[in-house]
């Protein structure tokens, strides 16, 4: 008894041990990060007060840095104007200068390149951090403009009068629209069972587009009411929002009926599946298209909260015109031979 009693305190240590483990390299690489983009800053500022010096200066700066430090990276001549860029147009902004400290020297080269408004820049920063975006995620959420399909503007559904606030705001704030999937395996014509099919086989990014808080609990999902069984094409439970959500796909246009269905769903998950420390479920109805005013009668007289949007797929073309980790990160390191031609 008292080896058992030993042996589940051991493992509980080394358990302990681990977790520290892991939160101290997160902070070590999260301190190394702000270090070197103070560094990149401080570098890019001189740069910039000597503008009046030419390119020779930054060719002349490059060559001296990788003589002196042969082994570090990064002070190539394009990086080098890289960081003058940097400098120059955060310097004016503390809010965007303080986020860019947060997030890698790629991801800030990629938002500075593709980004003008200061507000979307901080915006996309803060996105990164919150959601843990690579790179090229991150390049996938600036193509798809997801500043604007996941902004503040009216969405289709009708949370504001069936949800409490806060809890309107974050599920509105929740919805996209429209939704943009990378699915490059889909066929050109497909049926439902095929899209629903193809967002579960890659349920990694089709939770990356639905955004942070979402986890995957079925697909089909079998409910049965009154001795006949029914079958959900999409079940989530949104952890922020502690509630399920229901998804139901259609590849035509909105149709009011469909808004039935869904309250259906909604009651029978609230009655069979939902407990107590449960919020109201959610139902989310995304169409391939959706006409403003049809959604807005549909959705006055149903008594659960749903939304509708509508949804894309990602066209091939920008699928495999994507850039890897490691085209992204030559694009920031070119190398020299590229640089001196």
């Amino acid at each position: 008894m008292e080896l058992k009693m030993l042996e589940k305190d051991f493992k509980q240590i080394v358990e302990n041990i681990k977790s520290e483990i892991y939160k101290t390299q997160t902070l070590i690489m999260s301190d190394a990060n702000k270090r070197l983009i103070d560094l990149y800053y401080y570098v890019g500022k001189l740069v910039y007060e000597k503008s009046s010096w030419g390119n020779k200066f930054i060719e002349k700066l490059s060559m001296a840095m990788k003589i002196e430090f042969p082994k570090i990276k990064g002070f190539s001549v394009r990086n080098i104007k890289n960081m003058k860029k940097f400098y120059k147009e955060l310097s004016a902004d503390e809010k965007v200068q303080i986020a860019s400290a947060q997030i890698p020297w790629s991801h800030n080269m990629l938002i500075l390149d593709k980004i003008k408004d200061s507000d979307e820049r901080l915006w996309y920063m803060e996105k990164s951090v919150e959601n843990g975006w690579s790179v090229d995620v991150l390049k996938i959420q600036i193509d798809t403009n997801l500043y604007v399909r996941q902004g503040i503007q009216v969405k289709d559904n009708n949370f504001k009068k069936k949800l409490v606030s806060p809890l309107s705001d974050l599920a509105n704030s929740m919805q996209k629209d429209p939704y943009i999937f990378n699915l490059p395996l889909l066929k050109e014509k497909y049926v439902e069972t095929e899209l629903e099919s193809a967002l579960v086989e890659r349920i990694k990014d089709t939770l990356i587009e639905l955004g942070k808080g979402f986890s995957f609990v079925g697909n089909q999902y079998k409910i049965t009411v009154d001795n006949t069984d029914y079958f959900i094409d999409m079940l989530f439970y949104h952890l922020k929002l502690r509630c399920y959500v229901v998804i139901e796909l259609k590849i035509g246009e909105f149709k009011p009926e469909y808004a039935g269905k869904m309250n259906f769903y909604i009651n029978a998950v609230n009655n069979i599946i939902k407990t107590d420390k449960d919020n109201e479920t959610i139902g989310l109805i995304l169409c391939k298209e959706k006409n403003k005013l049809t959604v807005e009668y549909s959705l006055n007289s149903v008594e659960n909260p749903i939304g509708v949007s509508s949804f894309e797929i990602l066209p091939k073309e920008i699928v495999e015109a994507l850039p890897t980790e490691e085209d992204l990160n030559l694009y920031i390191n070119v190398n020299e031979d590229r640089e001196k031609s």
